[in-house]
């Protein structure tokens, strides 16, 4: 076993709720895995010894919820949004065509150029959901590449209902014979549950057959319209409820009390100039909250992590540290996970190394280049 010693941290973000920062800190990594973090006067001997220089480290970026199995763009529609016209679920059908279109390898291309641009930004955990496909054998396809680059993968054939096919017709095709094929390859069931996609009684539907084939819920929920969608994920257990930008005192309450964690979006608002959500809201009334990209070609076209917490800090009114702890502490809560996410005794070693003396500067230098490292089970890969 080799002990390395990452030494003279200006700043030791953990994410641990028992001890979430040191100053000029240190911590010890034996294979691939933190063994300890304190003061750096009493670090332990290690074999190797990594000199930070008064640098910032944090945790591994945690991006819950992204689509980054497609092919083309969607160019036109973002100029036409910026010129005035609101968004819809609707243009997903446009990817839909140009994915269909797409073989095995042009996906994979792309998808490990987009893995490879979150990775330079300090994400190290990425989960990765179909539903550009929208047949049985473009979803299964779609998650087999998925495989490629997370073990967290989501079936979302429930993306919205194909042009031309009755909205039951889909529906038991997503939860008979699209399910069987894509269970192999799948963790998670997710659907959109929203107006122009999935009613109530439809998301439930699906959610339920993903489960007893044993995949484990997530949803997208109260996007564009106040709706069920929070409701049912709280009902279901779901791990997250993701976007809630319009959020009844009902959902707020319901949240806060369950283990669902809302999953915030800011790039989607950013790219379509909705509202945002109200994290303040959420955090004040104890919901656990989680930050994630939203990586996709139509309504959030950004592999970028810091980006997202910059915006919510600006916009959502959440704090440096709270939008830092969402986008790692609440991305792994968001995936069920307690190996990531934090760098504790135990946890895996996936941290990133700041060109700056704190995590404040992600949102106080917005834009600038500030990930200097990227270390993932303890070996450095940026």
């Amino acid at each position: 076993m080799t002990a390395t010693l990452f030494d003279h941290i200006g700043l030791l973000y953990t994410g641990d709720p028992a001890q979430e920062e040191v100053e000029n800190a240190a911590m010890v990594v034996v294979d691939g895995q933190v063994l300890w973090t304190g003061p750096s006067s009493r670090a332990p001997d290690a074999d190797e010894r990594v000199d930070l220089d008064g640098r910032c480290v944090i945790p591994g970026f945690v991006d819950s919820h992204a689509h980054l199995i497609f092919a083309g763009d969607r160019t036109a529609e973002f100029n036409a949004r910026m010129s005035g016209r609101p968004y819809t679920a609707g243009g997903i059908r446009t990817t839909v065509e140009a994915t269909r279109s797409a073989s095995d390898a042009e996906l994979a291309t792309h998808a490990a150029e987009l893995v490879s641009e979150m990775l330079a930004q300090g994400t190290t955990t990425v989960e990765i959901k179909g539903g550009y496909g929208l047949s049985v054998a473009d979803e299964r396809r779609s998650l087999e590449i998925a495989t490629g680059f997370t073990d967290e993968t989501t079936f979302l054939g429930a993306h919205v209902v194909p042009a031309g096919i009755p909205a039951d017709d889909y529906v038991a095709t997503v939860t008979g014979e699209m399910l069987e094929a894509c269970v192999p390859y799948a963790k998670w069931v997710d659907v959109f549950c929203e107006r122009g996609a999935f009613d109530g009684d439809q998301t439930k539907e699906i959610l339920l057959a993903g489960i007893k084939a044993g995949l484990m819920p997530r949803v997208h929920a109260n996007q564009l319209t106040e709706g069920p969608g929070v409701r049912i994920a709280v009902e279901l257990d779901a791990a997250s409820a993701d976007h809630c930008t319009h959020l009844t005192d009902a959902d707020v309450e319901a949240l806060a009390g369950s283990n669902t964690v809302a999953t915030l979006l800011p790039g989607a608002e950013f790219s379509t100039r909705s509202p945002y959500p109200d994290a303040r809201r959420l955090i004040d009334a104890g919901a656990t909250v989680a930050i994630a990209t939203d990586c996709n070609p139509g309504s959030s076209f950004t592999s970028s992590m810091p980006f997202c917490v910059a915006l919510a800090v600006r916009e959502m009114k959440m704090t440096p540290r709270e939008a830092v702890r969402a986008a790692t502490y609440g991305g792994a809560r968001a995936l069920r996970r307690d190996d990531i996410g934090v760098l504790r005794a135990g946890s895996r070693a996936d941290l990133v190394v700041l060109d700056a003396p704190s995590y404040v500067h992600l949102a106080y230098r917005p834009g600038v280049p500030l990930v200097q490292q990227v270390w993932r089970d303890g070996l450095r890969v940026v």
